[in-house]
């Protein structure tokens, strides 16, 4: 039986304690920051640690690796990569050049992740930022545009997946608009409905044939005034499986971020009980999840149904692919900016 949960660890080897935890609730998945990153070796070493513990080699292990602000493997045994805004920026701002790049950047992701026995990234940010809104989001978003947006998301997607790693697309149905850092505050959307629909929406609901989404704590007035979307029945049903159209498997946003309120049994439970298919919890600290899965369930289901169809999205066999080849010219779309 799998639990309906996606977990952190607190450092760079297993103790005792997650390793008979982790074997007692198996979760359907783990998260990996960079806490837990020393070098290759100690990497694939924790993977296939954690993979060990719930007896399952398919187990979806899961990083955030944007580029930018947002990478936890770097220098020196990780190359740096731009944040997605430069896809969308690159030289007289060619839309096509910056799909093949946002691909061929996937594409080496994938390369990288994959070699750790990585097989999910938490990207592509979908989110269409405006005017004022946090920097929260500011360069992790590819472009101004939901159209520019979503076809870089998708670029980016296809590069993941064709590098045997599942893509994850967040934060769905929005963050965009957002005036303050989920982390730190609730956000609080006022925009019409017609607005959010026309804008924020529409890249989630053009890749919305992608195998997994990541919620965006944030409320939407003209939809839910007192829930933010994650433990939101009415954006959930409504909105994301609704007027977006998104059957794939549906995550939390990490529970421990100060957006949400309640403990963190009443934060699973809710996230669950609105519809999302698992929840994700990211710091490691064994209390909280401990209180996180009590307010879990076995993944069954149509939420099951998702989960297994978002694995068997994974190239199994990837692409032909020259590393070599694909880093120079990516290099050479940059100007050897991001080289180091």
């Amino acid at each position: 039986m799998t639990n309906a949960s996606i977990l952190g660890c607190s450092g760079k080897v297993l103790s005792r304690e997650e390793k008979a935890f982790f074997a007692d609730i198996a979760p359907w998945g783990f998260i990996l920051f960079a806490r837990n990153i020393e070098s290759p070796d100690q990497v694939r070493r924790l993977v296939d640690d954690l993979r060990a513990t719930v007896d399952r080699p398919d187990a979806p292990v899961l990083i955030d690796q944007e580029g930018g602000r947002v990478q936890r493997l770097g220098p020196p045994h990780w190359r740096r990569y731009p944040p997605s805004r430069a896809y969308g920026e690159l030289p007289a701002n060619d839309l096509l050049l910056g799909r093949e790049i946002a691909r061929l950047g996937a594409r080496l992701l994938a390369h990288d992740l994959a070699g750790l026995g990585i097989n999910v990234d938490c990207l592509p940010v979908l989110d269409v930022p405006v005017e004022g809104a946090h920097a929260v989001i500011g360069d992790r978003a590819y472009a101004r545009s939901p159209e520019g947006v979503a076809v870089l998301g998708r670029a980016a997607c296809e590069g993941l997946i064709a590098g045997g790693v599942l893509p994850v697309i967040k934060h769905i149905p929005g963050h965009g608009r957002a005036m303050a850092d989920s982390h730190q505050a609730l956000p609080v959307v006022d925009a019409p409905y017609e607005d959010l629909e026309a804008r924020d929406f529409a890249p989630f609901r053009m890749l919305s044939d992608m195998p997994m989404a990541m919620t965006a704590h944030v409320v939407y007035t003209a939809i839910d005034p007192k829930q933010p979307a994650t433990t939101s029945r009415k954006v959930l049903r409504q909105v994301i499986r609704g007027a977006i159209g998104f059957d794939g498997l549906v995550m939390s946003d990490d529970l421990s971020m100060k957006a949400l309120g309640g403990g963190f049994a009443d934060r699973a439970r809710a996230a669950l009980a609105a519809g999302c298919d698992v929840v994700l919890h990211c710091n490691g600290d064994m209390a909280e999840m401990k209180a996180v899965v009590s307010g879990t369930k076995t993944l069954s289901g149509r939420a099951l149904r998702r989960a297994r169809s978002a694995l068997a999205r994974v190239a199994r066999t990837p692409e032909p692919f020259d590393v070599h080849e694909a880093r120079a010219r990516f290099d050479a779309a940059f100007e050897g900016r991001w080289a180091a």
